[in-house]
C-alpha cells in the first residue's frame, strides 16, 4: 500500500490537472541535473526526410538492374531474355512502390481525418520560443519559474505573443465563430486574453519537465466574446518537440454558465437559511432580554413611587431598586451567554499552506480579473512554511485583498498586474498584495480598517474590518503601505504553525 502511495505522488508530480498545478520543489544544487528531461535530451539534429520502404526497395531494385547490365554489357552478353527480366524486376519494384505509397497515403488520410472528425476542437501550436526561453532562464540558474515571470509579466506577454498557432481543425473554427481557419493562426495572444492564469502555469510545468497538462481558461473569439474551455495538452520531451504541440479544448461555456447559476442558488439559500436562523435568535435574545427589562422598569417604577410618598417608605424603595439591580444583572447574562454562544463557534484550525491558498483564491477571482482586464501573478518562496489557520478565513482575507487591488486600478490603463507574494521572515509568514492603481490617500490611511469606513460609493466599509478580525484573531497583524512607483500594497503576517 506505501508503495502505492508513493507510485501515485510520484504520478501525480509530472501531471497537472487543475488550474494551478502544485510545485514540486525546486532543485537544491545548481547544473545540468536541474534541467527537465526534455532539455537534457541530445540536442537535435538537422532534420532530414525519412526515407519509406518503397524508397529503399526502388534503390536496390535498381542497383540490382544496373548491376547485371553492367556485368553482361562487360562480357558482351545481353540479351532478350535478360532485358525482359530487368524489366520485370522494375515493374515489380513500381508494384511494390505503389502499393506501400497507397498504404502511406491511407495512413495521412486516416491522421487528417482524426484531426478534423474528433468532434472536438484541435490546434498544432508552435511554443519553440517558450522551449528556448525556459532553457535559457534554468542555464542562467533560475530555477523559481513562477517567482521570476510574476516579477516580471512583460517577459510573459511577450512569451505569449512568440506562441504561433500553426493549425486548427474545422471544430475548432466553428467553436470560436471564426470564418475560416486562417482567422484563428498566428500568436496566441490574439486568442489568450490578459485576464487567463494558465500561461504562466504552462510555463511551470515547462520548467517542471511536466508531460501533461489539463486546465480550464477562457479564450476570445474573433467577434469579441469569451468562450470558456477545457484544454489538454501532452508537453514535449525534446526541446524539437516545442516546434509542434497538439492542443484539445473543450467548449464548456455553457456547463460554467450553469454552474454558476447552481451557485447563486445555493448561495441565496444558505443566506436565506441564515436570515431565518438570524430571525429566529433575534426573536429568542428580545423574548430573553425583555423579561428583565420589563420587570427591571416594573421594579424602578415601584420605587419611585415609594420615594414620592408623603411619607417615603425607604426600606420598600430599596427592595424595588435592589430587584431592578437583579434583573439587569440577570439581562447581562443573556447578553453574554449569547456572545459567547456565538464565538464557541468552532474554527477549523489547522496547517495551512499560504501559497496553495493563495492559488484557489486567484481562482475565486476569476470573473473579476475578467472584467477588469487584469492579470494576477504568484510569487511565493518555495519551501514556505505552513500557518496554524482556518483556511476558509485566509482565504476570504486573500479575495477581498486581491478584489479591493482589482477595483483600485478599475481606472488605470492597461496591462493591469495583481501580484501576491509570500515570504517567510523572522517566524512569520507574510502574504502580500500589490496593485499598480492610484494609491493610499494618507489622510484616509488610518482609517483604512476601521468598520464602515469605505472608498467606494457603494461600501460598506466592512470588508477590510472583517480581514482585520480574522488575522488578529488567528494572532497575525495587517497594513497597507502605498509603493514606491505607483499602487498600493495590503499585507498582513501570520504566525508560522508550531511544531509537533
Amino acid at each position: 500500500m506505501a508503495d502505492r502511495d508513493q507510485d501515485d505522488r510520484a504520478g501525480a508530480a509530472k501531471r497537472v490537472f487543475s488550474l494551478w498545478p502544485a510545485a514540486t520543489g525546486v532543485p537544491s544544487s545548481s547544473g545540468s541535473a536541474d534541467l527537465p528531461a526534455w532539455a537534457r535530451s541530445a540536442a537535435p539534429q538537422a532534420r532530414r526526410r525519412r526515407l519509406r520502404g518503397a524508397d529503399i526497395l526502388v534503390g536496390a531494385a535498381a542497383v540490382a538492374v544496373l548491376t547485371l547490365l553492367l556485368v553482361n554489357l562487360t562480357a558482351g552478353a545481353v540479351t532478350v531474355g535478360l532485358s525482359a527480366l530487368c524489366l520485370a524486376l522494375l515493374l515489380v519494384t513500381l508494384a511494390l512502390l505503389w502499393k506501400e505509397r497507397r498504404r502511406e497515403d491511407a495512413d495521412a488520410a486516416w491522421r487528417d481525418t482524426l484531426f478534423e472528425r474528433t468532434g472536438i476542437s484541435l490546434w498544432r501550436e508552435d511554443w519553440s520560443a517558450v522551449g528556448e526561453a525556459i532553457l535559457a532562464l534554468k542555464q542562467r540558474g533560475v530555477h523559481d519559474i513562477e517567482g521570476h515571470f510574476a516579477a516580471h509579466p512583460d517577459e510573459a506577454r511577450d512569451l505569449r505573443r512568440r506562441v504561433i498557432v500553426k493549425d486548427v481543425n474545422a471544430f475548432a473554427a466553428e467553436m470560436m465563430g471564426a470564418g475560416s481557419k486562417a482567422d484563428l493562426l498566428g500568436p496566441l495572444d490574439r486568442i489568450l486574453p490578459d485576464s487567463d492564469q494558465t500561461f504562466d502555469q504552462w510555463l511551470i510545468a515547462f520548467g517542471r519537465g511536466d508531460t501533461f497538462y489539463r486546465s480550464e481558461t477562457h479564450i476570445v473569439r474573433p467577434d469579441g466574446t469569451h468562450v470558456d474551455t477545457l484544454f489538454t495538452a501532452e508537453l514535449p520531451t525534446t526541446l524539437e518537440g516545442f516546434r509542434n504541440i497538439l492542443v484539445t479544448a473543450l467548449d464548456i461555456t455553457d456547463y460554467k454558465a450553469l454552474q454558476t447559476k447552481l451557485v447563486a442558488a445555493e448561495t441565496d439559500a444558505a443566506r436565506a437559511s441564515r436570515i431565518s436562523t438570524m430571525g429566529a435568535l433575534t426573536a429568542s435574545i428580545a423574548h430573553e432580554v425583555n423579561t428583565p427589562l420589563a420587570s427591571i422598569l416594573a421594579n424602578v417604577e415601584a420605587g419611585l413611587r415609594w420615594l414620592r410618598r408623603p411619607q417615603p417608605n425607604l426600606p420598600e424603595a430599596e427592595q424595588a431598586i435592589e430587584r431592578a439591580i437583579r434583573d439587569a444583572a440577570r439581562a447581562h447574562e443573556v447578553i453574554a451567554r449569547t456572545r459567547d454562544f456565538l464565538s464557541a463557534a468552532p474554527h477549523a484550525i489547522q496547517p495551512v499552506d499560504m501559497a496553495e491558498t493563495a492559488r484557489l483564491a486567484m481562482v475565486l477571482i476569476d470573473r473579476e480579473l475578467r472584467s477588469h482586464q487584469a492579470s494576477a501573478h504568484l510569487d511565493a518562496t518555495p519551501g514556505l512554511p505552513q500557518v496554524d489557520a482556518d483556511p476558509i478565513q485566509m482565504q476570504q482575507v486573500l479575495v477581498n485583498l486581491m478584489v479591493n487591488g482589482l477595483q483600485a486600478m478599475k481606472s488605470c490603463a492597461p496591462p493591469r498586474d495583481l501580484r501576491v507574494t509570500l515570504r517567510a521572515v523572522d517566524g512569520e509568514v507574510i502574504v502580500s498584495v500589490t496593485d499598480q492603481g492610484p494609491g493610499i490617500d494618507p489622510t484616509i490611511r488610518g482609517k483604512l480598517f476601521d468598520p464602515f469606513f469605505s472608498r467606494k460609493e457603494n461600501g460598506m466599509g466592512m470588508g477590510l474590518a472583517i480581514c482585520r478580525t480574522c488575522v488578529e484573531g488567528h494572532g497575525g497583524r495587517i497594513w497597507a503601505e502605498p509603493n514606491a512607483d505607483r499602487g498600493a500594497t495590503f499585507a498582513f503576517s501570520l504566525p508560522q504553525a508550531r511544531s509537533g
